[in-house]
């Protein structure tokens, strides 16, 4: 039987998790706490013994602290585990700002966080059968900009050049499981729209029949250091080597018949 070992079963994850299931799948994950039936991420014993018996592995625990909690404790343990597939969900924000110009995975490393481009690096070093997945900005259930319209958290924010690429947590999972059939590398999993966060504001408000937001400046919206930092990088992420060597075709392709399917 198929066996998943995941670190850090996330929203993305924890999604990949169920699908993967539904197949059949005997699937294992980690937590910090090992609540919920999973592994603690410290208890060394029983995460050895996970790995020894995973057919695949995947990692979806971000850097912290200047390292990654993964690699730090289990590097030995990973490079010489018996699984055919590992696999790593990386961000495409070690591409850095690109003033809105579009980068696919020959880009340079350039992203704010040293340790987001070092786990990135460190990971596809780890051994010869890494996939790497860099994803965009995630939105699916209970995480999209309807949940932020109807809570009343939604901005537009009056930086009219400013273009992101996004991707719905299905694609995500349908590209992870179309990749144990293709090539070990590094894949971008985007959507083939990017566009202003603006766009999806109005069009979210427009499905909802809610007022728009104000058009704000970033001091004016009075945004998290985190949100702020969202909109500090420009650029678009191109997914074809994924469509070409995966044979992965996202689900939802541009946002509009994401939200759809969540309305």
């Amino acid at each position: 039987m198929a066996k998943m070992l995941i670190f850090g079963l996330g929203y993305a994850a924890g999604h990949l998790a169920d699908r993967l299931r539904a197949r059949g799948w005997d699937v294992e994950g980690t937590t910090r706490d090992g609540r919920a039936g999973s592994i603690a991420l410290g208890d060394e014993r029983a995460v050895i013994d996970a790995l020894r018996s995973a057919t695949h592995i995947l990692s979806s625990v971000p850097p912290v602290d200047g390292g990654d909690p993964v690699l730090d404790r289990y590097a030995q343990a990973l490079a010489v585990a018996p699984a055919t597939w590992v696999g790593y969900l990386s961000s495409t924000g070690v591409y850095g700002d690109t003033g809105g110009a579009w980068v696919d995975e020959s880009a340079p490393i350039a992203g704010r966080r040293p340790d987001r481009n070092a786990a990135d690096a460190a990971w596809q070093a780890l051994r010869g059968d890494v996939r790497l997945f860099r994803l965009p900005g995630i939105y699916g259930p209970g995480r999209s900009i309807l949940d932020r319209i109807r809570e009343g958290r939604a901005h537009r924010i009056d930086l009219p050049h400013q273009v992101f690429s996004r991707v719905h947590v299905d694609d995500i999972a349908g590209g992870v499981i179309a990749s144990f059939r293709g090539p070990p590398g590094v894949y971008n999993l985007a959507d083939d729209e990017p566009c202003h966060q603006n766009r999806l504001v109005e069009w979210g408000c427009t499905m909802l029949s809610a007022p728009l937001p104000p058009l704000q400046t970033l001091d004016e919206a009075g945004l998290s250091s985190a949100a702020r930092a969202f909109y500090a990088e420009n650029r678009r992420v191109a997914n074809g080597k994924a469509k070409r060597l995966l044979g992965w075709t996202p689900r939802y392709p541009t946002f509009r018949e994401g939200l759809a399917s969540l309305a």
